[in-house]
């Protein structure tokens, strides 16, 4: 096979038209209005990894084209990792390849090795996530490395993703607290998250993986973070394990973070984390900043359609408070509508 070389013009060129998107990344949502916040859609990723049963590609394809119409604009798809640690996500070159994709939305996925990346790279992916965690116990659980060492894998994925042209977006894990060693510094977190966007991160997602956070913790560790990381570069990821998810984003925004990651009917958990409860369920959340007065684009009524569509695929009942809420009384009205009489 004849490869034709690359001339320095045109990987200079290729470099700056990265920097160049991910500087627009960084920037849109303010400059469309401060009142902005963009919604980074995680059920089909996180939502389902954890799932028991596993769910056929098409279910997971119709879910994600559903998320499409009702107005997100980032929808994490899938997850290019061994079938053998995560089974549900075995599927990822079909669902990835199978969606309807839209031009406004983006669709990351996630890819925790070299190997995952070129399987990214194959199905003509343009934004991956990377992952590590702020706490050594966690991360030798999760991938058998500490935290220092998880960087020496992830630079070259990264490197290797900006060659391609492809964006990289950081997820930290156990920001507030591990479920093997405790409380984490925020310190740490910082350090983590600092490494990460200096590496080529455009955003830097803070997960608090077990949901043990507060209003107070995440006070602090935004904070500390948005010293060495631009706050228009931070996410929050919150598990409402504790109740606190909703509580920890009004203090997110209230710092100054546009950037909110959730999952329709609360979908999720981590398969290395145990008593971790689903994500923060996405119509909870826009639901709560219509009532702030902010910009998100999500349609609620069709974001609560969805939760309630892949609910019933999954057999469960919807995890979000408002989407029951509204659904109930909307069937009370339906009920109580007159009839016409022939």
């Amino acid at each position: 096979m004849n490869f034709r070389p690359v001339s320095r013009i045109a990987i200079n060129l290729t470099k700056a038209s990265f920097q160049q998107t991910v500087r627009r990344l960084n920037t849109a949502p303010a400059s469309v209005s401060p009142r902005f916040v963009k919604i980074v859609e995680v059920g089909p990723r996180d939502g389902l990894q954890n799932e028991k049963s596993v769910i056929p590609a098409e279910t997971k394809i119709e879910f994600i084209n559903r998320l499409s119409d009702t107005g997100l604009s980032v929808v994490e798809a899938t997850s290019f990792v061994s079938p053998k640690w995560v089974p549900q996500m075995g599927d990822a070159k079909k669902v990835i390849t199978g969606i309807a994709k839209k031009e406004h939305v983006n669709y990351p996925c996630l890819t925790p090795n070299i190997k995952g990346l070129d399987s990214a790279i194959e199905a003509g992916v343009k934004e991956v996530a990377v992952f590590l965690a702020a706490s050594d116990s966690f991360s030798k659980k999760n991938i058998n490395c500490s935290v220092e060492e998880s960087f020496d894998r992830v630079k070259p994925l990264i490197t290797k993703a900006q060659e391609n042209g492809i964006l990289v977006r950081g997820y930290v894990s156990c920001v507030v607290g591990c479920p093997y060693e405790g409380p984490i510094s925020a310190r740490k977190v910082a350090e983590v998250s600092k490494k990460l966007y200096d590496m080529g991160c455009y955003e830097i997602s803070l997960g608090d993986t077990i949901g043990v956070g507060t209003p107070g913790t995440f006070r602090e560790l935004i904070n500390t973070v948005s010293q060495v990381v631009p706050l228009k570069a931070l996410a929050v990821h919150c598990h409402d394990t504790y109740g606190q998810a909703l509580a920890n984003i009004h203090c997110a925004l209230e710092m100054g973070v546009r950037v909110v990651d959730s999952s329709m009917a609360g979908l999720g958990g981590c398969p290395y984390a145990p008593g971790a409860s689903g994500n923060v369920a996405t119509e909870d959340v826009v639901y709560m900043l219509n009532g702030m007065q902010y910009e998100t684009g999500v349609d609620l009524s069709k974001a609560i359609e969805t939760g309630n569509w892949i609910s019933e695929q999954l057999g469960k009942t919807n995890g979000s408070k408002a989407a029951r809420a509204l659904t109930l009384k909307a069937a009370a009205a339906k009920a109580c509508a007159p009839t016409s009489k022939l």
